[in-house]
């Protein structure tokens, strides 16, 4: 769903009432709902909107093919978001048993992450883990609550 989601709104970029207007930012195409559904962070969308805005400045007639070859040789390719991003360490409030696919981490440092995929049950409860959350390609992010236990795949929600 998070990717149709993103594909639909890179797809609007391409219809020709949207080649005829200025680039308008993902926040003013989509509800509050749909880019929380996304996850993306705002680092990410702001990564993304520029990389957008970028895109379709270079659709656009350029003055010289030399200017249109620099904008290109700057982009930063679209699968490489969230590689920049350094992972995220704090401790989960609260006791932890386990995740699933819904689970609501709420860190100390204010953040919320849910899990996306990924399933587990603790032997045994953990109160207040040091955890770390680390980003993977495309904007995905994993929570890693010890380094012999598998990964949930997550998205930050606050």
């Amino acid at each position: 769903m998070k990717t149709r989601l993103l594909l639909a709104a890179m797809l609007l970029l391409v219809t020709p009432l949207a080649w005829a207007q200025r680039y308008m930012p993902i926040e003013q195409r989509l509800s509050a709902e749909q880019l929380r559904e996304v996850g993306l962070s705002p680092q990410q969308l702001q990564l993304l909107n520029r990389m957008l805005g970028e895109a379709e400045e270079a659709s656009r007639p350029a003055s010289s093919s030399e200017a249109s070859a620099q904008a290109s040789a700057d982009a930063v390719p679209a699968m490489h978001i969230g590689l920049d991003e350094g992972p995220v360490h704090s401790k989960v409030q609260g006791v932890v048993e386990g995740w699933e696919p819904g689970t609501v981490f709420v860190l100390e440092n204010g953040q919320q992450w849910k899990v996306l995929k990924g399933a587990m049950r603790l032997r045994q409860a953990m109160q207040s883990p040091e955890i770390e959350v680390v980003p993977g390609i495309a904007g995905r992010w994993f929570l890693q609550v010890d380094e012999d236990l598998p990964k949930a795949r997550v998205y930050r929600i606050r």
